[in-house]
C-alpha cells in the first residue's frame, strides 16, 4: 500500500500515532508533536534559502512552519520510491476567519510584526518583477481579448459582459499605470532589493492559524524580495471584497499595520497605486482567455457581474480609505 511517505519519518527519528489528509499533505501527529509531510518538487536552492527565513523567524520566537532535517542534516527525504518528501512542524489551531474583525485585524498586525525581521542578504536572484511591465502587460491582454471577442462574436454572457464593460476598467488601469510611472517606485524597488526585504507572496486567511495562545503563519514558499506592502495588499483585496470594499475596515486595517511597522510615504503611495489597479477583473479575463472559451462556467459569469456591480464602489474605496 503507498503509504505517502510516512516511511520516511523513521529518516527523522519519529513515529506517525495518527496520520490525517490536509491539502495536498499528510498531517502528522508523532511522539514530538505535529508536523506536515508533503511531496517536494521545487528547486532546493530556494527551499534552503525559504529554511533560512524560517529559522530567522522561528528564533526570533514567532511560530512558523519551520523545515526538519532528517539524521543527514538535509531538508529533503526520499521515500522507497524516490519520492522526494519534506516535513515541517505544524500547529493545532484554527484559519482566519474572514467573518471576524478581530482575526482579521490578528492577521495584519501579524503581518506588519513578521515584516519587520523578513529580510536576508540580497542575492540578486528570487526578486519579484517589475509592477510597472506587470501593469503594462495585463493592460495589452485586456485589450486583446477585446479585440478576440469582438472579432469573433460575443455569444456567452460573460463575452457580452465584457464588451460592455472593459473600457471602464481598461481607463482605471491606464490610470494605475500612469501614477505608477510617476511615482517614486523604482527607488523604493531598488531600497527593497539592496536592504534584502521579503514578501511572504501568498498572505491569505489560509496560511495564517489562530492558536489558543498566539498566532501562526506558514507557506511561505512563494517568498519573493519585494516591497511588503504587496503582501499587505493581497490580504487586504481579499478581505475588502468579501467587505463590498468596506473603507473603515480598510482605514482600520492600514492603521493595524502601521502601528507596529510604519507605512513611508513611498509605500502608502504604491499601496494606494495597487488599490487602483483592477487586477480582480484582469485575473478573471485572463482565465477566460487562457481556458476553454466554448464553455464558460456560471460561477465565473456571476464572478464578473459581482465585479461590475461593484466597481464603483471599488473606484471610490482609495478616495475613503487613504
Amino acid at each position: 500500500m503507498y503509504d505517502y511517505g510516512i516511511g520516511t519519518l523513521e529518516k527523522y527519528g519519529l513515529t506517525a500515532e495518527g496520520t490525517s489528509r490536509t491539502r495536498g499533505a499528510v498531517l502528522c501527529r508523532t511522539q514530538k508533536g505535529l508536523f506536515l509531510l508533503r511531496e517536494y518538487w521545487g528547486s532546493e536552492k530556494k527551499l534552503a534559502m525559504q529554511q533560512r527565513l524560517l529559522k530567522k523567524l522561528s528564533d526570533a520566537g514567532y511560530s512558523v512552519d519551520l523545515y526538519l532535517e532528517n539524521q543527514e542534516g538535509q531538508l529533503i527525504t526520499k521515500n522507497k520510491d524516490d519520492i522526494p518528501f519534506t516535513l515541517q512542524y505544524w500547529y493545532e489551531g484554527r484559519e482566519c476567519d474572514t467573518k471576524s474583525k478581530a482575526d482579521i485585524l490578528e492577521s495584519v498586525r501579524i503581518l506588519a510584526v513578521l515584516h519587520t525581521h523578513m529580510c536576508l542578504p540580497a542575492e540578486g536572484i528570487y526578486q519579484e518583477k517589475s509592477l510597472k511591465d506587470e501593469y503594462l502587460r495585463h493592460n495589452q491582454e485586456l485589450r486583446k481579448i477585446r479585440k478576440f471577442i469582438r472579432k469573433n462574436g460575443a455569444g456567452s454572457a460573460f463575452e457580452k459582459e465584457y464588451l460592455a464593460n472593459v473600457q471602464w476598467f481598461l481607463e482605471r488601469a491606464e490610470v494605475a499605470l500612469g501614477k505608477l510611472q510617476d511615482s517614486d517606485y523604482e527607488a523604493l524597488r531598488q531600497q527593497t532589493k539592496e536592504a534584502g526585504w521579503i514578501c511572504h507572496g501568498e498572505y491569505n486567511q489560509h496560511n495564517v492559524l489562530i492558536l489558543k495562545k498566539g498566532t501562526a503563519v506558514t507557506n511561505f514558499g512563494h517568498f519573493r524580495f519585494d516591497v511588503q506592502v504587496a503582501d499587505l495588499y493581497r490580504f487586504m483585496r481579499k478581505i475588502l471584497e468579501k467587505y463590498n470594499w468596506d473603507p473603515q475596515l480598510g482605514k482600520d486595517m492600514l492603521k493595524e499595520y502601521d502601528a507596529v511597522r510604519r507605512i513611508s510615504p513611498a509605500e502608502r503611495e504604491n499601496l494606494k497605486i495597487r488599490f487602483l489597479y483592477p487586477e480582480k477583473y484582469w485575473k478573471l479575463a485572463n482565465y477566460y482567455f487562457s481556458h476553454n472559451k466554448a464553455w464558460i462556467s456560471e460561477k465565473n459569469v456571476e464572478k464578473q457581474r459581482k465585479i461590475i456591480e461593484q466597481k464603483e464602489i471599488w473606484a471610490d474605496f482609495t478616495k475613503k480609505a487613504f
